[in-house]
């Protein structure tokens, strides 16, 4: 365990950098925008480590940016100073710091004076030169498309693209948070450092994933996870619902002998559903040829019974909620499911593929 000082702590990699710091017991002190630098000097004396998140990125006028970013990483390195405190010290800097903007060299001249300050001191210094990040947690309609697009979209909200083909390079903030947490153990050299792997995406792609991850819930798709980045980006995409719309209602197809509910469907990957069936109720009476199911009663009692449609052996299976047990529905045997308890049964149903009226895959057969 280490005494760490996170300043910016109330950010965006802050945040998610003290979520993880904390499940390793680390001990945390904080430095934010409500503290002054008579707290930070206090903090300098017995910290171990420093993250030095603090900065400034879209100030009111342009000197904030030298305020923001150098002076303060000076006024750090001068209370380490003079405690003579060796900490090392990771800096989040960015890849602005190689540009001819004011960001840019107030960024780059951060980075020098703690290049100065790891030379006088022995002190190592990582400084991580950050691209675009994204990830649950950052500030919608501040400075990156992806908290405002994932906001917007998913409050309902419309989203301005100018240019569909332009791609920014990508950075997820877990990536962002396990190379920092790699640094706690100060052994290595000052250095320059960059998070991999990146994604470099279009803002039309990123767009119609977003507008996909919204339909999912109207169509009851399974959100597209066809890639590390579209995975990275629902997960994302989801911290931002409104804490009155976490959930969403579903199709229920309802009659005197129970229920069928659909709740997630994907052209590849088939279909899982919920079947009710009242006491009594045997549905099924059916066979398959391609198309092949899973069944897992999780509540009730009840048989299901096979038959080869070539020969009379019925094959039956009993099935409970107190003993959740997967069955398989082969390709070729009529089956059927019927509730033998006094409550409703419930099934939950993984067939497949979906159902296509015009090629249902359904053959009508008693078992």
């Amino acid at each position: 365990m280490s005494k760490i000082l996170v300043t910016g702590a109330n950010g965006f990699v802050g945040k998610n950098v003290i979520s993880v710091l904390k499940t390793l017991n680390h001990e945390i002190s904080t430095f934010d925008k409500e503290n002054s630098l008579d707290d930070l000097a206090k903090l300098c004396k017995n910290c171990e480590f420093v993250i030095h998140l603090a900065g400034v990125n879209r100030p009111e006028n342009t000197a904030d940016f030298y305020t923001g970013n150098f002076d303060l990483t000076n006024e750090l390195c001068k209370l380490l100073e003079s405690n003579k405190n060796p900490s090392p010290i990771i800096l989040s800097s960015s890849i602005q710091a190689a540009l001819d903007n004011d960001y840019g060299k107030s960024k780059k001249q951060a980075e020098d004076r703690l290049i100065k300050h790891s030379k006088k001191n022995s002190s190592p210094v990582y400084i991580f030169r950050f691209r675009n990040l994204y990830g649950k947690w950052s500030r919608p309609n501040y400075n990156s498309v992806i908290a405002t697009w994932c906001y917007n979209i998913s409050h309902g909200l419309d989203i301005i693209i100018d240019d569909s083909s332009k791609k920014i390079d990508l950075c997820y903030i877990d990536d962002v948070v396990s190379a920092i947490i790699l640094k706690l153990d100060g052994k290595a050299k000052t250095d320059f450092y960059e998070v991999t792997p990146t994604d470099m995406v279009s803002l039309g792609e990123i767009r119609d994933l977003l507008v996909s991850f919204k339909d999912s819930r109207i169509d009851f798709s399974y959100p597209q996870q066809t890639s590390r980045f579209a995975k990275n980006l629902y997960a994302t995409y989801i911290s931002y619902f409104d804490t009155k719309n976490f959930s969403y209602p579903l199709l229920t197809k309802s009659d005197d002998r129970g229920s069928f509910t659909e709740i997630l469907k994907s052209q590849t990957e088939g279909q899982v559903s919920v079947n009710i069936s009242k006491p009594g109720i045997t549905k099924g009476q059916h066979w398959h040829s391609t198309k092949n199911e899973k069944f897992l009663v999780v509540h009730g009692q009840g048989v299901i019974r096979f038959r080869n449609v070539f020969n009379k052996e019925i094959v039956e299976y009993k099935v409970s909620g107190d003993r959740l047990e997967v069955v398989d529905i082969p390709t070729g045997y009529t089956h059927n499911i019927e509730n033998l308890g006094k409550d409703d049964m419930v099934t939950i149903i993984w067939a497949s593929e979906l159902l296509n009226p015009d090629k249902p895959d359904t053959n009508y057969e008693e078992v």
